[in-house]
């Protein structure tokens, strides 16, 4: 019997019906979020690519100025170096020492380009003692132009002083001064230059000119004695202060 039971009771039968659909459950709506990671990695990838792209467009650029124009620092050269006097004199009781110094000199500058051109600043000249860095004088030289292919020359640079000085330093710089063949001297030269090229023109950067190998007799009476300047070679840095440094 279909339905029934032994007790008389029915039962409901559970037929399987194909076509019923199961009851809709909501699920949970999760947002898809890209990594970071992928942003990180595409900017730097493009900032990277931006800087070598730069990179070589200054590299074309600086290879074509240089083909076409061949820029060259400028040359400085000290032509002579006269001591008028060159006295160094200390006190019976060797408490206190005075130097004074009376230089003179002649500088030149050539500019060796064609189409560049250099506006200096006015120079602090300084001398000093080349074995022990003493300071002997200092003077300047006035603000100048120098244009393409051309030479300046300056005469009469006065370089002097007038100080006293510690024993330490006297210490240092009497050995010099007793050598036979003459004391080593060196002139330095600082000063900003401006560089231009047709309308272009540069920014001011800061130079300094050492001029080393100067060898100076103490002179005798009232007649200035000559220095020796044969040896003497000047070169041209670039001075680059960045902050409390300068380099």
């Amino acid at each position: 019997m279909n339905g029934t039971t032994a007790n008389g009771g029915t039962t409901k039968s559970h037929l399987y019906n194909p076509t019923s659909r199961p009851p809709y459950r909501p699920q949970p709506y999760h947002r898809r979020h890209r990594p970071r990671r992928n942003y990180c990695c595409c900017c730097c990838f493009w900032t990277i690519l931006i800087i070598l792209i730069l990179a070589l467009l200054v590299a074309i650029a600086g290879s074509v100025f240089y083909v076409l124009y061949r820029p060259n620092r400028p040359s400085f050269t000290l032509a002579s170096l006269r001591i008028h006097r060159l006295n160094l004199t200390t006190t019976a009781d060797s408490s206190s020492s005075h130097l004074s110094t009376l230089f003179n000199l002649t500088i030149s500058s050539k500019n060796p380009n064609s189409h560049l051109s250099f506006s200096y600043d006015p120079f602090v000249v300084s001398c000093v003692s080349s074995n022990s860095d003493v300071f002997i004088g200092n003077g300047t030289l006035p603000a100048f132009v120098s244009n393409s292919k051309n030479e300046t020359t300056f005469k009469g640079v006065v370089v002097t002083t007038s100080i006293d000085l510690d024993a330490e330093t006297v210490n240092n710089l009497r050995p010099d001064l007793k050598k036979k063949n003459g004391i080593l001297l060196k002139v330095q030269m600082d000063t900003k230059v401006t560089v231009k090229m047709g309308g272009l023109k540069s920014k001011k950067v800061g130079i300094r000119v050492s001029c080393d190998g100067v060898k100076g007799v103490l002179p005798k009476g009232k007649s200035p004695s000559l220095a020796n300047v044969s040896g003497a070679k000047c070169k041209v840095d670039l001075r680059i202060k960045i902050w409390r440094w300068t380099f």
